[in-house]
């Protein structure tokens, strides 16, 4: 038997519960997240290395800077997604509320930015991107209000007993 069965059974409580479900969401959505965008850019290295015109062509750089833009983005915010599951296991007195709508907001950019730019790339018209590239500000939007939720959530995280060293603070003299 293993010391964690040995262990008497306690009930997690629903709050940690919830925490670790997000985390968990975060840690799922973002790896699966990375594969996908850095498949995208071996895609795009491809239609590079084989000189596809739809891609390289001169009348085409606004197709190239967009789809570069939906890669680049993709796979920053995939990125941000991990960081976001492993803190979110981590942080503690940040309220409920407010880490679900950082959970939501985050996986809301981690959609849109990614596919306005995308689609923004799909149809050019005179060297403006398509309607596609429409859903790029509310993405950004959603990813600003996630960030500004998760660092206003860890401002007050200064004491957590389920994590060493948390309560360390620089001494007010």
């Amino acid at each position: 038997m293993s010391p964690r069965s040995e262990a008497p059974s306690e009930a997690v409580p629903d709050e940690r519960s919830g925490t670790l479900a997000v985390a968990r969401l975060h840690l799922r959505v973002g790896w699966w997240a990375l594969l996908v965008f850095l498949t995208l850019g071996l895609v795009l290295e491809a239609l590079s290395g084989f000189k596809v015109g739809l891609y390289l062509d001169v009348s085409n750089s606004t197709r190239r800077l967009m789809w570069t833009l939906a890669h680049a983005h993709g796979t920053l915010l995939s990125l941000v997604n991990v960081a976001f599951g492993l803190t979110s296991r981590v942080a503690g007195g940040w309220r409920v509320e407010a880490r679900r709508r950082a959970s939501r907001c985050l996986l809301g950019s981690l959609a849109l930015m990614p596919l306005g730019f995308f689609l923004g790339g799909l149809r050019i018209h005179g060297g403006d991107p398509g309607l596609g590239i429409l859903l790029v500000p509310p993405g950004a939007l959603l990813l600003f209000v996630a960030v500004f939720e998760t660092a206003r959530g860890l401002a007050g995280d200064d004491e957590d007993p389920d994590v060493p060293g948390s309560g360390l603070r620089k001494s007010k003299k």
